[in-house]
């Protein structure tokens, strides 16, 4: 790509407006509007959360319970165990809601454990009805709320692992205790502002996306990862599956991306970094190593444009990836094939690459 048409893409995503390049002919710079529906924006959260939260509940929980005498509990700050994959969802999702975005996400279930989290009103109840009788479809619909218009769709919780399907069946204060693995527990409702339009501008879908993404790697890293290093119950390293460890943060990050894929929604992320571990994370196309060079000038700043394949328009963004956790700036400092070895917290260590398709 051109330094023109690379020019191009700053000046109209620090305006806001999305340039579309035609790829395949190099043609003129068109200036279009486009969006995604909020059913496919769901998706694409939805598909976050699923894949974090099933990546933490069988790599993590329930391998760790397998291997190790380490086990997720309800009282897991007293007990210094691992958080239940429920209160890992929580934690994110309050996360999320601190951000102000506008976009949120809870779990609920028709028997739930903590009163708190059955539904809250009448369509939260029909839409908990509807996904436990048709669990391969997700309820969507669009309300009103103190004259605003939200979009929710609310997705089948299902049980993941065995750990899941014991922890409820036995707790004194669950309404059901005949759950098995697959079943429907509960639901993830996702809710989202509307403007005027019908479809939500792809900048505004990525921050959302990267918002829940972000939040559970925070979770990991900071709830699990940091905090049972330091109380030294368990480390994280590289070779986990072999170690009987836990995974590193950037790991559960890469393996959630690769589930995110197998989605076949369209929806791809994955990290970079001007000095990768693994050759597979540096920068391959001229448009990621634009995004670098611009937030390792400003780490506030992100690089995104829009560009065409094969008559499909893509939205594309990178954001900076900073060292969150002692763990991330250990491992790239001492690893043998390193190219720096001076990191500290809170630096840039890279960023992370995310596209997906719209209309």
């Amino acid at each position: 790509m051109s330094k023109y048409l690379l020019s191009l893409f700053l000046t109209f995503a620090c305006f806001g407006s999305l340039l579309v390049v035609n790829q395949q002919s190099w043609g003129e710079p068109r200036l279009i509007t486009l969006g995604v529906s909020p059913e496919i924006a769901t998706d694409y959260i939805h598909a976050v959360i699923e894949a974090d939260r099933t990546i933490y509940s069988k790599r993590i929980v329930e391998r760790l319970e397998k291997a190790t005498s380490l086990k997720a509990t309800e009282k897991w700050l007293e007990e210094n165990t691992l958080p239940l994959p429920a209160q890992f969802l929580l934690m994110a999702s309050e996360n999320v809601s601190a951000q102000n975005l506008g976009m949120s996400y809870k779990l609920t279930s028709l028997w739930p454990i903590n009163p708190q989290n059955g539904p809250e009103n009448h369509f939260e109840k029909v839409a908990l009805e509807a996904i436990h009788e048709n669990p391969g479809r997700p309820f969507m619909t669009t309300v009103s709320t103190n004259r605003q218009l939200f979009f929710k769709a609310v997705y089948p919780d299902k049980a993941v692992t065995q750990s899941c399907v014991a922890c409820h069946n036995a707790h004194p204060n669950s309404p059901k205790k005949d759950f098995k693995v697959g079943d429907v527990m509960g639901g993830i409702i996702i809710t989202l502002p509307m403007g005027k339009s019908p479809t939500i501008a792809p900048k505004t879908v990525a921050d959302y996306i990267y918002a829940v993404m972000e939040s559970d790697r925070l979770i990991y890293t900071e709830f699990v990862v940091n905090r049972l290093q330091n109380n030294n119950v368990l480390k994280a390293s590289e070779t986990w599956w072999k170690d009987k460890t836990l995974m590193l943060p950037a790991q559960f990050l890469l393996h959630a991306s690769d589930r995110v894929a197998h989605e076949r929604l369209g929806l791809m992320y994955k990290l970079l970094s001007p000095w990768p571990i693994n050759p597979y994370n540096g920068a391959v196309t001229e448009f990621e190593k634009k995004g670098m060079e611009v937030f390792m000038k400003n780490p506030q700043e992100t690089f995104y444009g829009m560009h065409t394949v094969h008559n499909k328009n893509f939205f594309e963004i990178v954001y900076p990836d900073l060292a969150v956790s002692k763990a991330c700036v250990n491992c790239h400092n001492a690893h043998p094939e390193s190219p720096k070895r001076d990191f500290k917290m809170n630096d840039i260590m890279g960023g992370i690459m995310m596209s997906f398709p719209v209309r």
